[in-house]
């Protein structure tokens, strides 16, 4: 192990006893950006069907003549369906706002399905307008869309970090597995000089490694339960879910974090004893 190798001896200033603590931390990250993909993904699938839709919010009083209202708003051009939506269907959707019993009497609402193509707002409002007297088109679907595309880049942006927080981790082990080396060059000389092979002192090492790492990121994830469990009874009603954390991915962590240790470490022993004089 060659001085030339660390001439200011910075592989010594991570000793290995922290690696539970810094993986900790990632598994932390790690979890809060599971997370997040998680409620981003169940963020778009509830807007999915809202972000292709629009509708028509009719007088009370037109509630009997709904059916004929959505018949003459289906004619309009640019619309491809017009359809009244069910007044039980409509309380589902509502009930995480409003509760059970809602203080006001819903409006009858006609749901539309537009055709491809872009489509005025103001211009298709001004249409339904002439069609039905005092029919007002909604806007929710232009936020529903809206909302959509943003969980996809939220949940795109989570996985993103959840890549960055598994490449800090190799790196972290890379330096953890050369401070092991450094620390510890003259007896792993010696048994080297003995007989034993890379893979014996590799395996070593990358076992004691790995099983550090599993412990921190063990920690880590415990730490983010709580902390996932306070957003996911926030976002609950938005996502339409009851706030279920992702479980299973958190559980993978640690047996996650342990496989990157023991390859990096295993790659890294092998390159540094090849290369040692």
């Amino acid at each position: 192990m060659s001085s030339r190798r660390d001439p200011l001896g910075l592989v010594r200033a991570l000793p290995a006893r922290l690696i539970p603590a810094l993986v900790a931390a990632m598994a932390l990250l790690a979890g809060l950006a599971i997370g997040g993909a998680s409620g981003a993904a169940a963020l778009a699938e509830r807007w999915r069907g809202a972000a292709a839709a629009l509708t028509v919010a009719l007088p009370p009083e037109a509630a009997p003549r709904i059916a004929d209202a959505a018949a003459r708003i289906a004619a309009l051009p640019g619309v491809a369906e017009a359809r009244p939506v069910d007044p039980a269907r409509l309380a589902e959707l509502l009930r995480p706002w409003i509760g059970e019993q809602p203080a006001l009497p819903l409006p009858p609402l006609i749901e539309l399905r537009l055709r491809p193509g872009g489509h005025d707002p103001e211009a298709l409002a001004a249409l339904v307008a002439q069609a039905v007297p005092g029919a007002e088109l909604e806007r929710q679907g232009i936020v529903a869309r809206n909302l959509r595309g943003l969980a996809v880049r939220i949940q795109a942006l989570s996985l993103l970090v959840l890549a960055l927080v598994g490449g800090m981790g190799a790196a972290v082990t890379l330096v953890a597995t050369r401070a092991t080396l450094a620390a510890r060059r003259e007896a792993i000389a010696l048994i080297y000089d003995l007989g034993a092979t890379r893979g014996d002192v590799s395996g070593r090492v990358a076992r004691r490694l790995a099983w550090q790492a599993g412990l921190g990121a063990l920690a880590g994830a415990v730490l983010a339960v709580p902390l996932l469990a306070a957003l996911a009874s926030v976002a609950a009603p938005l996502a339409g879910g009851d706030g279920a954390l992702p479980y299973p991915a958190l559980a993978l962590l640690p047996p996650a974090a342990a496989a990157i240790a023991y390859v990096t470490a295993t790659l890294s022993v092998r390159r540094t004893l090849r290369d040692a004089p």
